[in-house]
């Protein structure tokens, strides 16, 4: 379960990682701190990603804060939109939903779930971004339609920087329609 674990580090690291680089962003940093990621994250580099990460993406001044609202109600609701189709995923592909590689809770049913859609968090991230950027930080209508559309991500290709990047499909296997340009934050 730690390797496993670590591997799910290293990937949402190297997504953050691209997710920087497709706004011209310096991304060296997340880099080098891959090689740092251990079994089981022991050493919490996962933290110390994120402590990279999210001035870079979002500015200087935003904080993660998940009772907030403005740009924090966004992610949150591109967040729901993941694990409710990474839950989906994980169901279909025959596996128990509360048996996590790291993320356990008696109460939570879909630990599973929360860790593998790890990797895929930067890609509420872009949107939310860019739903802001354009929109403003509203949870409205269209922002939840534009969102929404992030579970086409588990079922279909992704664009990081021209590199594939695959999500689980319900059969197992990859549908290579569709796809997600992060430097502009749009979902097909």
């Amino acid at each position: 379960m730690k390797q496993a674990w670590k591997k799910v580090v290293v990937a949402k690291i190297e997504m953050q990682a691209a997710a920087l680089l497709s706004l011209g962003k310096a991304a060296a940093p997340l880099r080098m701190m891959i090689r740092s990621v251990t079994s089981g994250d022991t050493t919490n580099i996962e933290a110390q990603a994120a402590r990279y990460y999210w001035p870079h993406m979002m500015g200087p001044e935003f904080r993660r804060d998940a009772g907030a609202g403005g740009l924090n109600a966004l992610l949150n609701y591109g967040y729901t939109v993941l694990r409710a189709a990474t839950a989906r995923a994980v169901v279909a592909a025959g596996l128990h939903p509360s048996i996590g590689l790291h993320h356990s809770n008696r109460c939570n049913a879909f630990a599973l779930a929360d860790d593998l859609m790890e990797p895929f968090r930067l890609l509420a991230d872009c949107a939310a971004r860019r739903i802001a950027q354009d929109r403003g930080d509203a949870v409205d209508f269209d922002a939840k339609l534009v969102l929404a559309r992030l579970t086409r991500i588990i079922h279909e290709k992704a664009r990081l920087h021209d590199t594939a990047v695959f999500g689980v499909a319900e059969t197992g296997k990859t549908d290579s329609s569709g796809g997600l340009d992060l430097a502009k934050g749009t979902v097909p």
